[in-house]
């Protein structure tokens, strides 16, 4: 047993297809220490790693003058199953340092040919977002994370689902529609999606055509820019059967708000699945300050917007990171100094403490060992 472990060792961190590729992956990596074996990998295959999980851009399509579909093929350990809904880390090499952030798959579960996808749309604030959307080159090279979350379709389907979607929310839904339709599953749906106007919504042909082609399949758009917001307070007269479906909701901070304190209201808050792009943060003031990364040894001055976690990245240095929005728990790190303050609750928490770095910043100074 202490051959195995010493043999996986070296490639411990990295998940795997079947139990013995790490023990393959450990003893390439023994055998050619101190170089890494990655250094003979890549001569032969770039999408070989001992150490990590790789990808390749195949192509970027455009779906809607902000956002585009990235394929991707992964190399070897990536799953070759995964649930429609879940997300997948991306790292991506820009200007000599990278960076990641996690997309939601829109591709359905079964990495067909070894290639998945994701759907971007581009953040003016979201330097990797805008960056995947104007296009990165066929034949980059990019990091990947296993695919994680608990935002998909259970086993078995239930009888009758709602989604509510909006702008980008559509992508990880896309997945589950997809999904359903490759099983040719037959689940009553009822789905209401918000986009300022017909131009903006992602998949709109696609889901137009599931809408003509699939009687179970009811699509509603909200098009807010003639229609106003979806007003989740209306929802008894436009679904009334709504007690009886199980919802999926993804979109905006203030809609997702809504559903849950309507669902909650209504005593029907287990029938809900939420799945949030960004923190629900507090407003409460924080002070912003320093952070130092002792292992790294590198710092930097941040304001009390600025996670821990994006500090890091900015400095180059690799974070472990899931969700980012604090419910995956992959970020928990030891405080090593200082203070941090919690973006959601503005709890305040102290050397000692094991804190989210992607939900905190610095509250006059902290210290963390990475």
């Amino acid at each position: 047993m202490d051959l195995l472990k010493w043999s996986k060792r070296p490639a411990a961190g990295v998940e795997a297809k079947t139990p013995t590729a790490n023990i393959v992956r450990g003893l390439l990596a023994r055998a050619t220490t101190p170089l890494l074996p990655d250094d003979y990998l890549h001569l032969i295959n770039p999408l070989w790693s001992a150490r990590e999980l790789r990808g390749e851009i195949l192509a970027v399509t455009r779906e809607t003058e902000d956002s585009a579909t990235v394929s991707i093929r992964t190399g070897w350990g990536f799953p070759s199953t995964y649930r429609a809904g879940q997300y997948v880390g991306i790292g991506l090499q820009v200007g000599g340092r990278w960076h990641w952030r996690s997309y939601s798959l829109t591709s359905i579960g079964d990495a067909i040919d070894d290639i998945i996808t994701i759907t971007v749309k581009a953040n003016p604030d979201g330097f990797l977002s805008t960056h995947l959307v104007d296009g990165v080159a066929s034949g980059t090279i990019i990091r990947l994370a296993a695919p994680k979350g608990d935002f998909h379709l259970p086993d078995p389907l239930p009888d009758k689902i709602l989604f509510v979607t909006a702008g980008s929310g559509i992508t990880p839904v896309m997945a589950m529609l997809r999904s359903i339709r490759a099983q040719a599953a037959t689940v009553d749906v009822v789905h209401i999606h918000s986009a300022p106007s017909k131009q903006d919504v992602i998949f709109l042909d696609e889901l137009e055509g599931l809408d003509s082609e699939m009687e179970s399949y009811d699509l509603r758009l909200q098009l807010t820019r003639d229609q106003g917001k979806f007003d989740t307070a209306k929802l008894n007269s436009r679904v009334p059967d709504w007690r009886d479906r199980i919802c999926w909701a993804c979109g905006p901070v203030a809609l997702l708000d809504s559903v849950e304190e309507f669902f909650s209201a209504a005593g029907m808050r287990d029938h809900l699945h939420i799945e949030r792009f960004a923190i629900a943060r507090t407003d409460v003031g924080g002070e912003g300050g320093t952070v130092t990364f002792t292992k790294s040894a590198k710092s930097a001055e941040i304001d009390s917007a600025t996670t821990i976690l994006e500090a890091g990245e900015d400095l180059g240095i690799q974070m472990p990171f899931g969700c980012r929005m604090g419910i995956c728990q992959t970020c928990v790190v030891p405080l090593a100094g200082g203070y941090v303050r919690d973006l959601r609750s503005g709890d305040e928490h102290r050397e000692g403490e094991r804190i989210q770095t992607c939900v905190s910043s610095v509250s006059g100074e902290c210290t963390i060992d990475l």
